[in-house]
């Protein structure tokens, strides 16, 4: 049996942070802004997640005055927000310190209660102790005095280099459609990093490649896959078949421009009430020694069938 180590540390540039390990990954949460984990991956092997260590992707100003100013930085890692989006109210200034306590097996982030947007952010970790595993426990809490409607949304900032493999939706509804399928305006169906598959969407992060992309998918398998380092990151949640989500209706969005790609899981967009607490789950699973697979569908469900499904 396997033991999970958590210890505070001082993690490059940024400052005070807590990280978890069981011998076989790690994981590194700041503690001097966020919640942030800014590290996930194999012990002694590369960072999974994109770290900022430039703070060039930031949003500022005008806007940001109702939160008695400030700005907004990606940072890089892993992080919780509200869905629909919307600036400020998405980019609210998380700079601040955050709080942080032992569970078991794991540790629990908890900042303050964010000025102007009434809700209070917290994400738990637990980790597996003696599998590349852990549980992400994502919790938004109304500190207001009136309901309000989003979706908890949990982005991952992946490191740059890889290839995305997202599963298509195969449900035979007959005469009637089986996917909704969101596009940003930005977005070029064209575009050469994405390949429309049959029963997967692949979409490679180009470094070479300026032009922003993202789409959104009605992801009712409930996963997706990174290649990188020669490693497999697997995110996983729960798609509700009749859930209502945002963005048209998808439960599943991905984004990418020259420096990162975003994996991003939502929760279901309903009203909360003011003392309530909204939650939603990942599982982020790690495996070594996994080669990036072609634009071959057969090549890729031999992998998701050996370490996915």
């Amino acid at each position: 049996m396997g033991e999970v180590c958590i210890k505070e540390i001082q993690y490059g540039q940024w400052g005070n942070c807590v990280e978890v390990s069981n011998g076989i990954i790690d994981l590194v949460a700041t503690l001097d802004f966020g919640p942030r984990i800014i590290r996930f991956g194999l012990v002694g092997r590369e960072n999974e997640f994109f770290e900022d260590v430039e703070k060039k992707l930031c949003a500022k100003g005008k806007a940001f005055e109702v939160f008695g100013g400030g700005e907004w930085y990606i940072y890089g890692g892993h992080r919780l927000w509200t869905s629909p989006e919307g600036k400020p109210r998405s980019y609210y200034p998380d700079n601040q310190k955050v709080a942080w306590g032992k569970t078991e097996n794991g540790i629990c982030l908890t900042p303050e209660p964010e000025k102007g947007t009434q809700v209070q952010k917290e994400i738990e970790v637990i980790m597996c102790p003696d599998e590349a595993k852990v549980k992400v426990i994502h919790r938004i809490t109304n500190t207001g005095i009136w309901d309000i409607e989003f979706a908890p949304w949990a982005l991952s900032v992946m490191a740059p280099g890889g290839k995305e493999v997202v599963p298509q939706p195969q449900r035979d509804t007959g005469l009637l459609g089986n996917r909704i399928l969101a596009l940003w305006p930005y977005t070029r169906m064209n575009d050469k990093r994405v390949y429309w598959g049959e029963q997967f969407i692949t979409l490679r992060q180009d470094p070479t490649e300026n032009h922003k992309f993202k789409f959104g998918l009605t992801n009712e398998e409930g996963w997706a896959a990174y290649f990188n380092h020669n490693n497999l990151f697997v995110k996983r949640y729960q798609h509700v078949q009749e859930g209502t989500y945002p963005d048209f209706g998808v439960s599943f969005e991905t984004f990418t421009n020259p420096v990162m790609l975003e994996i991003e899981s939502l929760g279901q967009l309903k009203n909360t009430a003011p003392g309530e607490t909204a939650e939603h789950v990942e599982e982020w699973q790690m495996f070594a020694d996994v080669s990036m697979p072609p634009n071959d569908e057969a090549a890729i469900e031999a992998i998701v069938n050996t370490y996915i499904r």
